[in-house]
């Protein structure tokens, strides 16, 4: 019976994470750094919130699973659900990664549009084929700003002006790196089913450049999309001409779009129970999560969010005392 009890189940557990203060301060700094726009404080608190997960490299016991599928606020999930079999830590922590650069980027391009800071949307690599001729070249990131001369606006104009050129042709490039511009070449080799279309092995998506620099000084090991919300939250409130938050203590999750849509996430539970733990009067709630927390009971006051701007607006009139019904909730 005992070796039952610690035979490793292919299961991973949840649980209530920690939550972080973006209004706050990382040791000495700023959770939200802004430069180049001058940078508000305020009394209350802007918390995103996480999910304590198994990690890819632990085994859950049979026991284990036994008491987190008992334990409020707990789930457990099968793994393959949870992580792509087959692959490493070092792997899932670098994809996890990406998200949160993702995310941050997003957040902070919705939170200037949302503040009416001007954000331009330019082309830009979002990957380089270490097989292709842009290899050593061109970088995830950059911004694509003329090709051949040609000023490009959207990835459509990108992938028109390589076609333009023959298989073999070498084609300029202005992109911008870093804020710097810098002039490269590369030469198109043929598409593997059409020997007569060029591409230079990149994707592109649309990027973003603008002027205010943001940097998220966030505590070491939280990774993933999830908080994009509350980060483009917590950077309106840095740049907004008058303090949103006054002594609110607001929390929730969400990921947002540029545009500054936000979608659904996984964990709503354990994340609500990780904000009502560290004294979260409101949460924000995605509305695709709304469904998922039917029935929960909780302290903290429930507002459903589709897009930053909502959320903007009810944090506004709940510090303005509007009625509840002037409120959207779950």
């Amino acid at each position: 019976m005992i070796l039952l009890w610690a035979v490793p189940v292919p299961f991973v557990a949840w649980s209530p994470g920690q939550t972080v203060d973006l209004a706050g301060r990382n040791g000495s700094k700023p959770v939200v750094q802004v430069s180049g726009l001058p940078a508000r404080q305020t009394r209350g608190e802007v918390r995103m919130t996480t999910v304590s997960v198994t990690s890819v490299d632990s085994v859950l016991s049979f026991s284990e699973a036994l008491v987190n599928s008992w334990l409020p606020d707990h789930d457990v999930l099968p793994r393959d659900v949870v992580y792509q079999p087959g692959l490493s830590n070092d792997e899932v922590r670098t994809s996890e990664m990406k998200m949160m650069d993702t995310s941050q980027s997003d957040a902070v391009v919705a939170a200037l549009r949302a503040a009416g800071q001007p954000v331009t949307e330019v082309p830009m690599a979002a990957g380089v084929s270490t097989s292709g001729p842009a290899t050593n070249v061109m970088a995830p990131g950059d911004l694509i700003t003329h090709v051949d001369g040609r000023k490009v606006s959207t990835p459509a104009d990108v992938q028109h002006e390589i076609r333009a050129h023959d298989v073999g042709e070498p084609v300029p490039f202005t992109v911008e790196r870093n804020g710097k511009a810098r002039n490269v070449v590369v030469t198109t080799t043929a598409q593997p089913d059409n020997p007569k279309i060029p591409l230079i092995g990149i994707s592109v998506t649309n990027g973003y450049r603008y002027d205010t620099r943001v940097r998220f000084n966030l505590p070491e090991g939280i990774v993933g999309p999830s908080a994009g919300l509350m980060m483009s939250l917590a950077t309106y409130q840095t740049i907004a001409p008058s303090d949103l938050v006054g002594d609110l203590r607001l929390a929730g999750t969400g990921t947002v779009a540029p545009d500054g849509t936000v979608s659904s996430i996984g964990g709503i539970q354990e994340k609500m129970a990780g904000a009502e733990r560290d004294g979260a009067q409101v949460f924000l709630v995605p509305a695709g999560n709304c469904q998922d927390i039917a029935g929960h009971k909780t302290s903290m006051k429930l507002v459903k969010v589709t897009s930053l701007r909502d959320a903007i607006a009810s944090v506004q009139n709940i510090r303005s005392g509007a009625q509840t019904k002037e409120v959207p909730h779950c």
